[in-house]
């Protein structure tokens, strides 16, 4: 099996992904510079695999300490598993020359050194984001690619774009994964998505919300014309995502007659409203909780939800963990996050 890097190896999706990385085999190395994440994950990653993973502190737009970085560790790696970007919505449209610049000048710094090394294997963190307000659900990867609603969605449209004109001219094969909304958390409770401050996604902060740790929870939007006025979103197991990223990663070592750039949808294939969430959990958990309608929210989309028969098809992924199972070891994880010693800040 290869050696793979992992940027982002200590965030949400990142650090799952590593645990499903060395569950099939492959020997990891990471790059994360906690500014969005937890020193704290490599030693729970330990306890999950009894396998230790170095993680490189960089930053992504530091572009001469990760040359540096590429110079001294290249030898052995063999793909690369890029989830190292911002990804708050909200604090991209207050903030877009910050995404601008980290999820896009990092990105460029990445493929330069990827390029420079000649690894063959480059695996794209994207986002249902691409595909703006759909004109038509589900959406499939040939849906029009519409005006993002929000400059992070913005960066992942254009870091597609990169990607697709650079495999013209260098070696190197690309599989972008957009995904929709991914939850929960690793059924040991040991990682988990770990929210700085106010989390701006849903299900965060309907469990801080349950744990009394937020007041109550907000519903962004009303009036929406869906079946209850709330967003739709298509959500999905972390676990399962990542799998998707050990799948995605062998088809590419795989089929070398493969197109040199492919996307595919990571999705349930159903939509969920945002108030279905809530009643959801309370629901799975037992546990009541206190919300209540405000103003939409600038970005939102109204409603999105994957086709994701190409997945299914050509990687061999399935979604495993059902909608309950999402909801449960999220309470999970953030019952266990209450109880450690480790804070929020």
């Amino acid at each position: 099996m290869g050696r793979i890097l992992v940027t982002g190896g200590s965030g949400y999706i990142g650090s799952h992904t590593v645990v499903a990385l060395l569950e099939a085999g492959y020997e990891v190395v990471s790059i994360d510079d906690h500014s969005r994440s937890h020193d704290f994950i490599m030693d729970r990653i330990k306890q999950i695999t009894g396998t230790e993973v170095v993680n490189h502190r960089i930053n992504l737009v530091d572009r001469a300490t990760l040359e540096d970085f590429f110079c001294n560790e290249h030898t052995g790696i063999t793909g690369v598993i890029h989830f190292a970007a911002y990804k708050a919505v909200g604090e991209s449209v207050a903030n877009p020359l910050l995404y601008f610049e980290n999820n896009l000048v990092g990105q460029i710094n990445l493929m330069r050194c990827v390029d420079q090394y000649n690894i063959p294997h480059f695996v794209f963190s994207s986002s249902c984001t691409v595909y703006g307000n759909p004109e038509s659900l589900p959406v499939t990867e040939s849906s029009p690619l519409l005006e993002p609603e929000s400059p992070y969605g913005r960066t992942k449209l254009i870091g597609e774009a990169f990607l697709r004109d650079w495999v013209l001219v260098c070696p190197t094969r690309v599989a972008a994964l957009r995904y929709f909304n991914p939850v929960g958390a690793h059924p040991s409770a040991l990682i988990g998505e770990f929210s700085r401050g106010v989390p701006e996604n849903l299900l965060p902060y309907i469990t801080q919300t349950a744990a009394g740790i937020r007041e109550r929870l907000t519903i962004y939007g009303r009036d929406y014309p869906t079946r209850d006025g709330t967003c739709v979103r298509d959500y999905l197991h972390v676990c399962d995502v990542a799998l998707a990223h050990v799948a995605a990663l062998k088809h590419l070592e795989r089929h070398t007659d493969a197109p040199p750039f492919d996307v595919f949808n990571l999705g349930s294939g159903v939509g969920q409203t945002v108030l279905e969430m809530v009643q959801a959990f309370e629901e799975v958990t037992g546990t009541p909780l206190t919300y209540t309608f405000g103003e939409r929210r600038t970005g939102d989309v109204v409603a999105v939800y994957a086709d994701n028969r190409k997945a299914r098809e050509q990687l061999g992924w399935s979604t495993l963990y059902s909608l309950q199972d999402m909801l449960r070891t999220a309470w999970a994880w953030e019952q266990a996050l209450s109880q450690s010693h480790n804070t929020r800040q």
